[in-house]
């Protein structure tokens, strides 16, 4: 049985809509099973179904308002760069209003219900392949592994939408009595969780590159200090569940393939830019014909 596992990663997960079009379109890659962490919850439905070319409209025209209700950044360009920082009037406005959270994406929640239409999710239902998305659940400290197979339709947007929301920034979601948020923070990169269901081998896209590549500018205030934190925790967590994966690749005898993003493609992944993540796309697809085209000449 062969998998594709797609990490977090925000608006990079245009990158690894790129690679995941060249391994199914060019390579004919064919996959039992789809396993996706946040961002790579949003476009494994879409694979499963082969609908590349939509998937890549899709992504590659979201914008800010498609994702936030309320949206927590303000992004200025000062000196020819994008600075983020905390848009105080709209963190007011939540927090009157009683909201736990900085920012609202039910705007993605939306998204989500109307291009993942229950057609889709029939369609795979009756399929035999699984797509499986994973949430952190909040109150019993768990990872939490959600498939298409044992979930209603609307139920199967819910758990899309909680494994995405990058709390305190988006939403919380609250469901069956329990709170849930991005499935990133405790599992990135689900490689052992598909080796567990039986994958015999794995291709997994990660949204980070595969070493540190720069150093972190410093804190301007304290939003930018706490997205410096949760992105250190993030890399730290993705490090951890790859050699949890290799081992488990090597204990299984499974056979895994890493696709790295080769270079830093943002250092704010909340900031969703539709020419940049068209940009994206293309890199990724480029990338990975790259990476095959130099495994061949290795092999010769």
């Amino acid at each position: 049985m062969k998998a594709l596992v797609i990490s977090g990663g925000g608006s990079k997960g245009a990158f690894a809509g790129g690679v995941a079009q060249y391994l199914i379109d060019e390579k004919k890659n064919e996959y039992d099973l789809f396993i996706g962490t946040s961002t790579g919850s949003l476009l494994i439905t879409h694979l499963a179904l082969g609908k590349l070319e939509e998937l890549k409209t899709l992504y590659t025209s979201v914008n800010q308002r498609r994702i936030f209700s309320n949206n927590p950044f303000v992004v200025k360009t000062v000196h020819g760069e994008k600075v983020v920082s905390i848009n105080h009037l709209n963190t007011f406005w939540n927090f009157i209003n009683g909201r736990r959270t900085f920012g609202e994406s039910k705007n993605l929640r939306k998204f989500i219900k109307k291009h993942i239409t229950e057609n889709y999710y029939n369609s795979i239902k009756e399929s035999n392949k699984d797509v499986i998305v994973t949430v952190s659940n909040l109150t019993t400290d768990q990872v939490e592994y959600k498939s298409i197979k044992d979930n209603s339709y609307l139920d199967f947007c819910d758990w899309i939408w909680g494994s995405c929301n990058y709390v305190p920034f988006m939403s919380l979601l609250r469901k069956n009595g329990y709170e849930y948020a991005d499935g990133g923070f405790g599992c990135l990169v689900p490689i052992r969780e598909a080796i567990l269901r039986g994958a015999t081998e794995v291709d997994a896209i990660i949204l980070e590159t595969e070493v540190t590549q720069f150093n972190r500018m410093p804190s301007k205030n304290p939003f930018s200090l706490l997205t410096t934190v949760f992105e250190f925790m993030l890399n730290h967590v993705e490090r951890h569940n790859v050699t949890i994966g290799k081992l488990q690749a090597k204990h299984s005898n499974v056979k895994l393939n890493l696709y790295y993003t080769p270079t830093m493609l943002t250092t704010n992944s909340l900031i969703f830019n539709k020419k940049l993540m068209a940009k994206w796309w293309q890199y990724g697809y480029r990338h990975a014909k790259s990476e095959h085209l130099e495994m061949n000449k290795l092999k010769d």
